[in-house]
């Protein structure tokens, strides 16, 4: 498929569909944490103003990366097929320092890190929708 097969309108619907389906899921997951007992005073990105800004920043951050490697990658399937995970996973070490603070539960720590799943397993399914993916031409 080209990447020229999109527009503008397109994407920014489906970065805006990602944020708002992201958000809600990292709602679920903050109710949960907070239910099995995490402090969203302590875990600050338990917090609807934490994870919706920073859920959208994600989102947007991944999407223009998406992009980029959609425009410029010889075969971007298989270059983001081994990228997505590797981020997901190094986005991960950010909430470890969380485990520190004074009053931080680890389920607390937990639910951020699942929280990053979450954006990434909602983002993914929608970039591949409104940015597609071109195949690599066998030579």
């Amino acid at each position: 498929m080209p990447t020229e097969n999109t527009s503008k309108g397109k994407v920014v619907l489906g970065v805006a569909a990602a944020i708002v389906i992201a958000s809600i899921g990292n709602a679920a997951v903050s109710l949960a944490a907070q239910a099995l007992g995490a402090d969203p005073n302590v875990v600050q990105g338990l917090l609807p103003r934490g994870y919706v800004v920073l859920t959208a920043l994600g989102v947007i951050i991944a999407a223009f990366a998406w992009a980029s490697i959609r425009k410029r990658a010889k075969d971007p399937a298989r270059t983001l097929g081994k990228l997505v995970p590797i981020v997901v996973a190094l986005s991960l070490l950010a909430d470890i320092p969380v485990f520190f603070l004074p009053g931080a539960s680890p389920v607390g720590v937990v639910a951020l890190m699942v929280m990053h799943v979450v954006v990434a397993a909602v983002a993914v399914p929608i970039f591949h929708r409104v940015l597609p993916l071109r195949t690599p031409v066998a030579a």
